[in-house]
Parts: structure tokens; sequence; C-alpha cells
């Protein structure tokens, strides 16, 4: 069963937090499906593990043929390794950093996604969704040199691909965190090693405090919602990690 993030007046919001169960072996990994009016969205579809959940668990709530978008943060296989089977599934355009366009097509057989890449410049862009629409917001080196989290204006909702990850089972993200406290023990070695900076950390945070946000989600683990969310952007500004921390030590033959 999805988590219902947000529904209101034909807008919703649904968080498929458990399809890659497979006894530890995968990283756990979020889906998003926004729907408005008679129109959606898919966010960070997922790998092969997670397809034939997804897939059948979306049509419960939305058909598939009447995506709008399929959209990736990046181009990890745990964000769009299913790619292949989505371009036959639904008509829909991909949007995906320009860096990575020529990159996507090796997951699928040669020709599928002709004329159906979509780059998303660098500086971000608007993507329609129905009447509306969701912000791809720069958020480059956090983790990938192409990368873009995705603001819904509506839901106030901000899909933050790898920047908030905790590391927790998918039977515990289906639910919203008020104290970032609670997660902080499931998140600092990732961040530590996963973004590339405190600098490019900072830019991001004096970007996203212009924004209205009610929850941060994160494409792994759980969403961060009330307090957690300036909490958590505050944490980010005095986090040291990526190159800050690395030396001669880590960077020597091996024996």
């Amino acid at each position: 069963m999805p988590a219902e993030l947000f529904n209101h007046d034909g807008h919703r919001c649904l968080m498929f937090h458990d399809l890659c169960d497979v006894g530890g072996e995968a990283v756990q990994a979020n889906q998003f499906l926004i729907v408005n009016e008679d129109t959606g969205a898919i966010i960070d579809p997922g790998g092969n593990l997670a397809y034939n959940e997804l897939y059948m668990g979306m049509t419960r709530h939305f058909p598939p043929s009447r995506l709008s978008a399929i959209i990736a943060s990046h181009a990890d296989p745990d964000i769009i390794a299913s790619l292949d089977r989505w371009t036959t599934a639904t008509p829909a355009p991909i949007y995906v950093s320009k860096l990575w366009e020529r990159f996507v097509p090796h997951f699928c057989k040669a020709g599928k996604t002709q004329g159906r890449v979509i780059g998303i410049p660098d500086a971000g862009m608007r993507i329609p969704v129905g009447s509306s629409h969701l912000l791809a917001l720069p958020a480059h080196f956090l983790h990938a040199e192409g990368n873009f989290q995705f603001y819904d204006p509506i839901s106030r909702l901000l899909f933050s691909g790898d920047l908030g990850v905790s590391l927790v089972p998918g039977a515990d993200c289906g639910k919203p965190v008020h104290s970032l406290a609670k997660l902080l023990p499931h998140m600092e070695g990732f961040h530590r090693r996963y973004m590339v900076s405190n600098k490019i950390l900072r830019l991001w945070a004096d970007m996203v405090s212009t924004l209205k946000i009610d929850m941060i989600v994160p494409q792994h683990g759980a969403p961060l919602a009330g307090p957690a969310v300036q909490e958590f952007i505050a944490w980010t500004r005095e986090l040291p990690c990526g190159v800050d921390l690395m030396g001669p030590r880590d960077y020597q033959v091996p024996a």
C-alpha cells in the first residue's frame, strides 16, 4: 500500500516505499506518483526490482497510459533502471538532466527512447503535470553531477532525491518523521560520503529557504515533516562532507 502524502481538490501525491524488500540484498527505495486531475507523473520509478509491484500498485490509483512524464532526479540504477519497461507501458516523455540524456538510452532496447528524452537544463525548468507543474530545482553534486530535486507548489512537497536519505527498513518509511534527531543516526554516515561538499550544501540550503516546504521526501527512507524540515536544512549548513573530509590517506596505492 502506498503512503498518501497529499490529497486535496484533485491533486494527489503517493509514495511507494516497500517494493524493494529482497532480504536486505538491495537498498530500500521510494517511488512517487503525482496526480493532477486526469494527468500524472512518476518521479524516480526505480529499477526492475520495483517495476511489477509499482505498475500494479499504480493502476489501482491511476492508469499508466495517462502519465504525462517520467521524471528522474539522476541516472543511477535504483532511479531509472526499469526505463525499458516504462517506455513500453506509457508514451510519456522522460525528463532527466541534460548531462544524462545520452546515457539513459543504455537502459533500453535500441530506439525506444528516440525523441522521448527531454534534457533538463542546469538551471532547472517547469515540468507540466495537468493544470499544474513541478519545479525541477538544481541539486548538482547532491550526489550526482547532473542532479535535480522536484518541488510541487500545490502540496509543498520537496522530492529531494538522495539528500535527506535515512537508511531504515521500508516498513518504517511510510510515516513522516517530525524530529530530525530520531533519524540522524541513520543519515549522517550516508551524507558525509555521498554529498560532495559543505559549500554545495550551503548553496542548496540558501535556495530552498526561499520556498514554502511542508515536507522533504527523499528517495530512500522516511519523509521529514513539521519541525524536521527546518532542522534538516540547518543541519546541512554545518555538515562537512565529501571532498571536505578527503586527504592523502584516502589516495594510496594498496599494499
